[in-house]
């Protein structure tokens, strides 16, 4: 809520940002809320934003399996990855952005953030 009431309040200097936010629930469960300029929010299953977004999703909703809304009883959005898998997916779609996204910047920076503390792993990209 703190996310979203400062977006809104800021909305037209000096933020006008499309944020994600990522974390765990009361229930101990991950949870992905993606924002709008304005602060408007939902949760998702995963989110990307940027300008390789386009690029970015197709290649998350092939290898996270959404899935379809429709179904009733509605089933889980989001498919279990260990902490290893999910690196390796954020640094293969970086790759695909990279390659083809002229405003990618040149690395990648994932914060993992776990019992453990927080460390960084960084992957260059765009080695042509």
């Amino acid at each position: 809520q703190l996310l979203s009431n400062t977006l809104y309040y800021k909305r037209f200097f000096p933020y006008y940002t499309f944020n994600i936010l990522g974390g765990l629930d009361l229930e101990g469960k991950g949870a992905v809320y993606t924002y709008d300029a304005v602060g408007s929010y939902e949760r998702t299953g995963y989110s990307c934003q940027g300008t390789g977004k386009e690029l970015i999703m197709p290649v998350l909703d092939n290898q996270l399996k959404s899935s379809n809304p429709l179904v009733i009883p509605k089933q889980s959005g989001a498919t279990t990855l260990s902490q290893a898998d999910a690196i390796d997916l954020v640094k293969d779609c970086f790759a695909t952005a990279g390659e083809r996204d002229i405003y990618t910047g040149d690395v990648v920076e994932i914060f993992i953030i776990d019992a453990n503390g927080v460390r960084l792993e960084t992957q260059e990209l765009k080695l042509d």
